[in-house]
C-alpha cells in the first residue's frame, strides 16, 4: 500500500545521459511507494515512452534550446503544475530543473520540502549556492567522493545526503543472446576484438579525445572501438575520428535506447572521464560481465578494483589507458571469467532496489521534520 506523500520529479530538456537514466530509474520505483508525479519537457520522447502509464506525466517545458529560459509559459506551467498537485517533496534532478523551481519558488503559498541533486563534485557558483541551494532540506549527491569535494568546500555539509545512482540488474547482466546479431548488425567478425564506450559526446567531461588517441596507440589489427551516446556519430566526432586515420576501426552510433544488447557484441567496456559522479555506465557494463577499463574519475574508485574487477587508469593517462587495453588483450579465458564474475558481483551492490530503499527513508525523513 502506498504512504500518503505526493512527490514531484522535475527533469528538463530531452535527450538521454545519466541524469535522465537515474530520474526515470527512480520516479519508476519510488512510484511504488508514494504517490509520484514527473514534469518534464512536452518533446521528451523518451522519457515519455518509458514511464507512460506507469508514471502520471506533467508537461511543463517547450524545450527550444537556450531560448527556453526566457519563455515564461515554461515557468507558468510548472507553477500551475506545484500548486495543482499539492505536492509534500519537489525533487529537481538537473541543475536546471532546479532553476525552474527557484524562479516560482517564492510565489507558492504552500512551499514544498525541496530534495536537490549534485551528480558531480563541481562546486556551484557563490550566488548558485546561496540563491539557489539554499532552499534545498537535503541535497542529495551521488557518491562518497562527491560529498568529500563539496563538504570541504563548504557547500552546505549539514545537507548533504549521499545515495549512490543504481542500475537495473533486470536489464544489465551477464548473458549473451544477441552477441552473435550485434556483430552481424555492425560488421564485426567473430575473430576481432571490440572495445565499446557508453558516453554522450563531450571530450571536455567524458575524454573521448584522450580514448581515440590511446586506442590509435594501441594499433591492434584486429580490433575495433564502438562508441555509443548523443553526438558520437555528429561531424565533430567523426572529423576526430578521420584526423586520427580511425575510419575503419571507430564505430559511431549516436543515442542508442539499447545499450544493454549492445554490451553483449562487445568484449571489453573503456571509460575515459576526466569528470564523473559515479559512472552508471561503468556499472551497467561490470553487471554485465565486462571486463572493464577506466579513468579513476569521481567516485568511480569507490568500487573499481585495479585487476580485481576491472582495470583503472589517472584521469588524463592516456598511455595508460593504452598499456591496459593491451593487458586486456592478453588475458588468458579463466583471467577474463575471474575479473567479469567479480566485476558482476560488485555491480549487484548498486542495484536500483538498494537505491530506492535509501531515498524512501530519506523522503519520509524530510517530510516528518
Amino acid at each position: 500500500m502506498k504512504k500518503d506523500i505526493r512527490i514531484l520529479e522535475i527533469i528538463d530538456s530531452h535527450g538521454w545521459c545519466g541524469t535522465k537514466e537515474q530520474t526515470y530509474l527512480i520516479t519508476r520505483e519510488l512510484s511504488g511507494y508514494f504517490h509520484v508525479d514527473l514534469a518534464l519537457a512536452f518533446d521528451h520522447k523518451e522519457m515519455i515512452e518509458r514511464l507512460d502509464k506507469k508514471v502520471p506525466l506533467k508537461f511543463y517545458e517547450i524545450d527550444n534550446g537556450s531560448k527556453r529560459r526566457f519563455n515564461i509559459k515554461n515557468y507558468r506551467r510548472l507553477y500551475r503544475i506545484i500548486t495543482e498537485g499539492n505536492y509534500d517533496v519537489v525533487i529537481p534532478n538537473s541543475s536546471w530543473s532546479f532553476n525552474y523551481l527557484r524562479i516560482i519558488y517564492p510565489f507558492l503559498k504552500k512551499k514544498p520540502k525541496v530534495i536537490a541533486m549534485r551528480r558531480s563534485g563541481y562546486i556551484p557558483s557563490f550566488v548558485s549556492k546561496y540563491l539557489k541551494y539554499s532552499i534545498a532540506d537535503r541535497i542529495v549527491v551521488v557518491s562518497k567522493d562527491v560529498a568529500k569535494q563539496l563538504a570541504e568546500n563548504g557547500f552546505f555539509p549539514e545537507k548533504l545526503v549521499t545515495i549512490e545512482s543504481g542500475i537495473d540488474l533486470s536489464r544489465f547482466k551477464p548473458y549473451d543472446e544477441f552477441r552473435d546479431a550485434v556483430r552481424e548488425e555492425l560488421g564485426i567478425s567473430d575473430r576481432e576484438k571490440v572495445f565499446i564506450n557508453v558516453a554522450n559526446w563531450q571530450p571536455w567531461r567524458k575524454g573521448q579525445d584522450i580514448l581515440l588517441k590511446a586506442f590509435k596507440d594501441l594499433n591492434c589489427e584486429n580490433c575495433r572501438l564502438i562508441l555509443v551516446g548523443n553526438d558520437t556519430d555528429g561531424e565533430e566526432a567523426k572529423s576526430m575520428i578521420d584526423q586520427l586515420g580511425l575510419k575503419d576501426k571507430v564505430i559511431t552510433l549516436g543515442f542508442r535506447p539499447d545499450v544493454d544488447r549492445l554490451l553483449q557484441g562487445a568484449d571489453f567496456f573503456v571509460l575515459s572521464s576526466n569528470s564523473e559522479g559515479i559512472a552508471g555506465a561503468l556499472l551497467q557494463a561490470m553487471a554485465s560481465g565486462k571486463v572493464v577499463l577506466s579513468t579513476l574519475a569521481g567516485g568511480i574508485a569507490e568500487y573499481l578494483k585495479d585487476g580485481y574487477n576491472g582495470f583503472s587508469v589517472p584521469v588524463g593517462d592516456t598511455k595508460g589507458l593504452e598499456e591496459k587495453m593491451r593487458q586486456m588483450l592478453s588475458l588468458s579465458d579463466d583471467q577474463y571469467r575471474a575479473i567479469s564474475k567479480n566485476a558482476v558481483e560488485t555491480a549487484k551492490r548498486y542495484s536500483i532496489e538498494e537505491t530506492t530503499k535509501k531515498w524512501v527513508k530519506l523522503i519520509e525523513e524530510v517530510v516528518n521534520s
